[in-house]
């Protein structure tokens, strides 16, 4: 069996672990991206498409277009619908998007002959997205009878919305975002996919207790709450807090992997609970806090984070720096419970048991 991922870029490296994963299931996989990773992951077929891309001034003009329409939340506004869905705002977006699927028209089709395209049997297509925005690419894998699926990872659902061909022809949606469950009419979940096992684990605590905190999105994770109140705690503690941001993903891993404890997010902004930097913060042994909702608390009860919002972060944190047998007994739990979930073997796992229900194997 041949599977195919279509991604904008390899966010966060999952791309690579869904390759491995196939493969050891004695499987073909590749994996096409628009444009080259922030953190320098392997970018698969690269296409290096212009007119977008992820980096900060793009992101910037981009929240300034959108607050002309949504107001001041601008690209941070969520949308209504069920599943939401998207249309251009106005009508110079609606011409800009048809001029950058003419442009667009001079890179990828000739990709798809070179690197024959249609020549898979499941076709997954991550943050909802193909090549073109009118879908044009999906309708041809529609008349070839080819397998469809959708992954969603946040905002590109909350915000964005589901384009309506290719959630029309989509058999299979998946999210590791609990609260998406609730946006869309078919969604399955599934833990990231990562490789867990690539740290050794040295139960230890430093002198003093470094607390870390490795925002993508300040807005998203809540910082304006969780800074202050670390930078408190340093003067009034005697703890080191360590803001990891606008760091190589190499380097930001090792300072990560040298703290004790890692705040992920307060706040709810971006989705609930945790992702891949808590994921990362597991595998490496840290004790990881974040605000879990009671639906999440609910959806994962043996959970190995210490629940804190903005209002009880900094008593809860407080309590936890005098408490050091605490912060172990939470280093120990964080990477046997992070290997059941999220290990890229039994994610894949939970992906096949779809693909089965589905009659795709």
């Amino acid at each position: 069996m041949k599977i195919l991922y279509i991604s904008p870029e390899n966010t966060v490296n999952t791309l690579t672990m869904w390759k491995l994963a196939h493969k050891e299931k004695g499987n073909k996989c590749e994996f096409i991206t628009l444009f080259k990773s922030r953190n320098n992951f392997d970018p698969g077929i690269c296409l290096d498409l212009p007119l977008v891309n992820s980096k900060s001034w793009y992101m910037f003009w981009r929240h300034k277009y959108y607050q002309l329409f949504r107001g001041a939340l601008g690209d941070y506004k969520q949308k209504n619908g069920y599943p939401p869905i998207w249309t251009p705002n106005s009508r110079v977006e609606k011409y800009f998007f048809h001029f950058r699927d003419w442009l667009w028209n001079f890179y990828v089709e000739p990709a798809i002959k070179k690197n024959n395209l249609f020549d898979y049997d499941i076709y997954h297509f991550e943050w909802g997205l193909e090549f073109y925005r009118d879908c044009r690419f999906v309708d041809k894998l529609i008349d070839l009878d080819k397998a469809i699926s959708c992954t969603y990872h946040g905002q590109d659902l909350r915000t964005r919305g589901v384009l309506k061909p290719l959630n029309k022809a989509s058999k299979l949606n998946i999210t590791s975002e609990l609260d998406l469950l609730n946006k869309h009419p078919n969604m399955k979940y599934m833990f990231l996919p990562y490789d867990t096992k690539q740290f050794s684990h040295d139960i230890k605590i430093n002198d003093p207790i470094r607390i870390c905190h490795a925002p993508t999105d300040r807005h998203y994770k809540g910082s304006e709450t969780i800074i202050p109140i670390c930078e408190r705690l340093a003067k009034e503690k005697g703890v080191e807090f360590i803001l990891i941001e606008d760091k190589p993903f190499n380097e930001a891993q090792e300072i990560k992997k040298s703290c004790d404890i890692l705040i992920d997010q307060v706040h709810n902004r971006g989705g609930w609970g945790y992702g891949m930097n808590s994921v990362e913060g597991l595998s490496m042994g840290l004790c990881c806090v974040t605000e879990l909702l009671p639906e999440y608390v609910n959806f994962i009860p043996d959970h190995p984070f210490i629940n804190a919002d903005g209002e009880s972060l900094y008593v809860v944190l407080s309590e936890l720096i005098c408490n050091k047998d605490k912060i172990i007994e939470y280093k120990k739990k964080s990477f046997s419970w992070v290997d059941k979930f999220h290990n890229y073997t039994n994610t894949s796992n939970v992906l096949y048991s779809y693909y089965e229900d589905l009659g795709w194997l």
